[in-house]
């Protein structure tokens, strides 16, 4: 060692409790940073319009929240479950199943959901499931939110009335018999 270095004053190595005294002051002074930046935010979020000097109902809201308001004043819960289910219809059913039958409408008076089929089979095949679908959507959905499954096969080609039409004939079927 020489003797021509400067004598640097050195700092003595932190141990035990000056060290959790650090870590603490460390924590505390990040914690007091996070903490002015959520206030910044929440002055921000709420410093926007409002009708008086207090919010009230009449203060804009987010989009989400007003629908949500509008379905409960107006009655909407059932319908607006039963349209989320013909939107997650694949998850509900299965991808195999949601292919080939697709649900068409709900009447929720009659707590009916009506389900149309492209093949005789697959709706033979969902009626044979039905049972097992409606305890599954009322699970989804609230107990008796849907009582039956109506299930419809393919429909057949659109009736056409060609230009020989017998007026007054109410179609092939009224020549026979």
């Amino acid at each position: 060692m020489s003797t021509d270095e400067p004598t640097s004053k050195k700092t003595p190595e932190l141990s035990g409790v000056d060290l959790a005294r650090v870590a603490l002051r460390a924590a505390k002074e990040q914690a007091r940073a996070r903490g002015e930046a959520a206030q910044q935010k929440r002055q921000a979020r709420s410093g926007g319009l409002r009708s008086g000097a207090r919010g009230d109902r009449r203060d804009p809201m987010p989009l989400g929240a007003a629908i949500n308001r509008l379905i409960t004043e107006r009655g909407w819960e059932t319908p607006a479950a039963v349209g989320g289910v013909m939107g997650r219809w694949p998850q509900i059913v299965g991808e195999d199943l949601a292919r080939h039958c697709v649900p068409q409408t709900y009447d929720e008076d009659e707590r009916v959901l009506v389900v149309r089929c492209d093949s005789t089979a697959w709706a033979t095949q969902l009626r044979l499931l039905a049972p097992q679908l409606v305890a599954r959507l009322n699970e989804d959905l609230g107990h008796g939110t849907v009582r039956l499954i109506k299930v419809q096969g393919p429909g057949g080609p659109a009736r056409r009335y060609g230009p020989l039409r017998a007026p007054g004939s109410s179609g092939p079927g009224d020549t026979y018999g």
